[in-house]
């Protein structure tokens, strides 16, 4: 057996799902797909990865990046959601540190910020290629 992480779908638990759905769809742009039997919506590209919105009533969410998306010109990216209301994450740890929201490290760039509902999410630009990393 195979797995395609192409065709994986993220699910993420929200408190407020109309709530969640316009953060999703009006202020990160992302296109949606329906609403599944469950009352989850769905957004994503026709045969690529999907997300789904799952409400949840305990609000428990997560305490790490429960999602990042990859770009290709963090400051660029990061500037146009500032404008859309998109409000990140500055941090000034001993390993790890922001300026201008972007953390830099040898392999990528990182800017942190959260949903609506409390997820932490990441937007990432690539440094090195996939062929530098080594498992």
């Amino acid at each position: 057996m195979t797995l395609v992480l192409n065709k994986a779908t993220t699910v993420l638990p929200v408190d407020d799902a109309a709530r969640a759905r316009h953060f999703y769809a009006d202020t990160l742009g992302l296109p949606h797909r329906g609403v599944a039997d469950d009352g989850s919506d769905l957004f994503g590209s026709d045969g690529g990865p999907m997300l789904q919105l799952m409400p949840v009533r305990d609000g428990k969410h997560s305490d790490h990046t429960t999602l990042s998306f990859e770009v290709s010109e963090i400051e660029k990216t990061v500037e146009e959601m500032e404008s859309k209301g998109v409000q990140f994450q500055d941090y000034n740890l001993p390993d790890l540190k922001t300026e201008n929201h972007i953390c830099t490290t040898e392999s990528e760039k990182c800017a942190w910020f959260m949903d609506s509902e409390h997820n932490i999410l990441c937007v990432h630009e690539n440094r090195t290629s996939a062929a530098d990393y080594r498992i």
